[in-house]
């Protein structure tokens, strides 16, 4: 009999045998990841193990074993829906394997990416290292030219979906700045460099899918990009940069858009800054820019967010100089909070599925404990939350689809009274969605982790606990909660005259109970007439804490709208 050596020792050490399914090769791989090979097995005194759990979690593919995001996109796709369907059944064994163990491998603290100022010549370079894994995973995924003009908008949404199950994972926000990036570029690229730019971001040149970043915020005025005091200087005719910025996502990225204000005006305008100049990327010298340092944040820990101080850093103008806070905010940002409301449903389809499995494996007092009443109704709840989440999204962007013209900035149009109808209220939805995902993925995130009891807060036992931290961080970006409160109830405020609060509801709520249109229109025409909202006293505090609630039962009943047009397909 031939002796076995090298990795036939390994395989059998580990309860290799040549008749095992794929499935139970899959948990073999899983644990020879995790560095701890017998972490699962049984003993002689304890046979307990998690194995047919984690030979079920191996094989899982996120999109052909889910027929609720399938008939979601049946529902909402319309004749868009077989190309869709298709090709997320060509990326869905990417995103729920490949893809997803590279998230796994790079979600460690010794993995995070850190800064390198200075080669060994004493040249200032700012190299941001990141894992391998990373740095595949993301040129990959960039590879599917998502933003292409060749790809469908249906296409892109189911793919991003798909992808967003494994966390930030440095992917998810690249994503979203890189959409953002495009989308007002797209609408003003009047000049050479801008549309290489847009090249370089939606189809690739020589074979490179360029990656964007968005640069708004500064430490004195955070959310209030109005306040930012980073100037832009027209030298000889280019535009330089000087100042700081205090919150940079994507660091890494190849080009950023970036508010600043021009030299002697009084309103911020928008560049598009290359991280490098024609021929220096390969040389490492930046666009007259430092990094100055990496933050160390609770989530999103794969991602750099960076401190920038710009010194003559050149950069092109995009759109008209006086309108870049409306720009920004009208496009940018309006995708960029889309994909919130995507990633944070993507989070908590696969926190709740992995949560409702473990229900079924893991065995309490003699039962699984899907059979307590308590952990059923959490499941229910959660997996209810996560469907009409998922449901709402993708109604929500059919809708935004269907915008005659795409994003404006700000609310003034000259369109007829039904279009800027229609605007304003995919505005304001879009909004709703950005705030009400992102605070229910933190709750169903925390619900899921707590019915694997302690090792739920393991991070070597499953996702959840970096699905839970990501999630916390999706709550803070593309503006805080209560940022968003007051912006929606000064929007509505300003066109209470010509677009009744009760209109505005049924418009959002076309189809829904009659009674929960009336009731809520009628509650949102109280709020708008409340007299002092800016008070201090009990009367305002107590205002906001009602508006608070009523943003998110209106979105809420967005959502269960639309979750009922998909259970009645």
């Amino acid at each position: 009999m031939p002796r076995k050596r090298g990795i036939g020792l390994l395989l059998e050490g580990l309860g290799y045998r040549p008749q095992m399914s794929v499935e139970c090769l899959k948990c073999i791989k899983f644990n020879l990841l995790q560095g701890d090979p017998m972490s699962t097995q049984p003993t002689q005194t304890n046979p307990y193990d998690f194995n047919p759990f984690l030979q079920w979690r191996q094989a899982v593919d996120y999109y052909r074993d889910d027929p609720f995001i399938q008939q979601v996109l049946r529902c909402y796709a319309g004749d868009r829906w077989d190309t869709a369907h298709q090709a997320a059944l060509e990326i869905s064994p990417r995103a729920s394997f490949r893809w997803r163990d590279m998230a796994d491998a790079i979600a460690v603290p010794e993995k995070r990416p850190y800064m390198m100022h200075y080669d060994g010549h004493n040249h200032r370079i700012d190299r941001i290292v990141r894992p391998h894994e990373t740095e595949v995973m993301e040129k990959e995924v960039f590879a599917e030219a998502l933003f292409s003009e060749k790809t469908d908008p249906w296409v892109k949404l189911i793919k991003m979906f798909l992808i967003y199950q494994n966390g930030e994972a440095c992917i998810s926000c690249p994503l979203t700045c890189t959409e953002g990036l495009v989308a007002i570029v797209e609408k003003f690229a009047d000049t050479p460099e801008l549309e290489r730019i847009l090249q370089h971001c939606k189809e690739g040149i020589d074979g490179e899918v360029a990656i964007g970043a968005q640069y708004l915020s500064e430490i004195q005025g955070g959310s209030d990009v109005p306040a930012n005091i980073l100037e832009a200087v027209n030298e000889d005719g280019t535009w330089r940069l000087y100042g700081t910025k205090f919150f940079c996502s994507a660091t890494h990225a190849d080009y950023a858009i970036v508010t600043a204000l021009p030299k002697g005006e009084e309103k911020v305008a928008v560049f598009v800054v290359p991280s490098w100049l024609p021929g220096n990327k390969e040389r490492e010298i930046r666009n007259g820019f430092t990094i100055d340092r990496i933050k160390w944040k609770m989530g999103t820990s794969e991602l750099t967010t960076g401190e920038l101080t710009f010194n003559g850093a050149e950069a092109y103008p995009v759109g008209p100089m006086d309108r870049g806070v409306a720009n920004v905010v009208g496009i940018v940002l309006t995708c960029s909070r889309l994909t919130v409301g995507l990633s944070g449903a993507a989070g908590m389809t696969r926190s709740v599925r992995e949560a409702k499995k473990y229900s079924q494996f893991r065995e309490a007092f003699g039962m699984p404990i899907e059979r307590f009443p308590l952990v059923a109704g959490q499941i229910r709840d959660m997996e209810r939350a996560a469907r009409r989440t998922t449901a709402g999204a993708f109604k929500l962007y059919r809708d935004f689809l269907n915008l005659a013209g795409g994003l404006q900035g700000g609310l003034a149009t000259d369109e007829n009274e039904s279009e800027k109808r229609h605007r304003f209220m995919i505005r304001e939805l879009v909004m709703l969605q950005k705030i009400t995902t992102s605070w229910d993925a933190v709750d169903v995130s925390r619900a899921a982790m707590s019915i694997f009891g302690g090792h739920g807060v393991m991070e070597d036992f499953s996702c959840l606990p970096r699905l839970y931290r990501d999630a916390a961080v999706n709550e803070l970006w593309e503006g805080p909660r209560n940022v968003l409160l007051t912006q929606i109830y000064r929007d509505i405020l300003r066109v209470k005259d010509g677009y009744l609060p009760a209109t505005l509801v049924a418009d959002m709520l076309a189809g829904a109970d009659p009674a929960i249109v009336d009731a809520l229109g009628l509650e949102m025409a109280e709020l708008v007439a409340f007299e002092n909202p800016l008070g201090l006293d009990d009367a305002a505090i107590n205002f906001w804490k009602q508006w608070d609630g009523y943003c998110h039962r209106l979105f809420h009943a967005y959502q269960d709208l639309a979750l009922a047009e998909v259970e009645a397909l």
